[in-house]
């Protein structure tokens, strides 16, 4: 189940960045300032969340993170869900994000939800990995999973 973020999630999502991003975690300014603009989704086992800005008909899927123990469990695919959800509601027609192009589960998942590639930033990560930027527009024909969000 997904639930939105509140401030009281604040120590959650530190900790989860620090544990799913090390070194290239956002510090707890930005992600306090995501859940008072009410941009956070969190996992109600509190073992990922995902952020999500609509401004106007786009949304910016900034984060999903999940801890190892939960990966391959569908979690990533629930945040996501939700994230588009919250987005269509919101009058996205369209969602843009970054994923490391050596991040193959990540890849998978957004290619298996629509989104195709529309661009490439070499050597954008502090890895040397790349960032591929992908879209998906018609947000709203996301298939329900039960997925609930608050």
């Amino acid at each position: 189940m997904i639930r939105a973020g509140t401030a009281a999630d604040l120590a959650l999502l530190v900790d989860l960045e620090s544990r799913c991003f090390g070194s290239a975690s956002w510090g707890s300014g930005l992600l306090e300032a995501a859940l008072t603009a009410d941009q956070v989704l969190v996992t109600t086992a509190g073992d990922g969340y995902a952020i999500v800005r609509v401004v106007a008909d786009t949304a910016d899927l900034d984060r999903i993170a999940v801890l190892d123990e939960s990966r391959r469990r569908g979690v990533g695919s629930m945040l996501l869900e939700a994230a588009l959800d919250r987005a269509a509601r919101q009058g996205a027609t369209r969602v843009l994000l970054e994923v490391a192009d050596d991040n193959a589960a990540a890849v998978r998942l957004y290619d298996r939800e629509g989104f195709v590639e529309i661009h490439r930033r070499p050597g954008y990560y502090p890895s040397g990995a790349a960032a591929i930027v992908m879209e998906r527009v018609e947000v709203a024909d996301s298939p329900p999973h039960g997925t609930v969000v608050a």
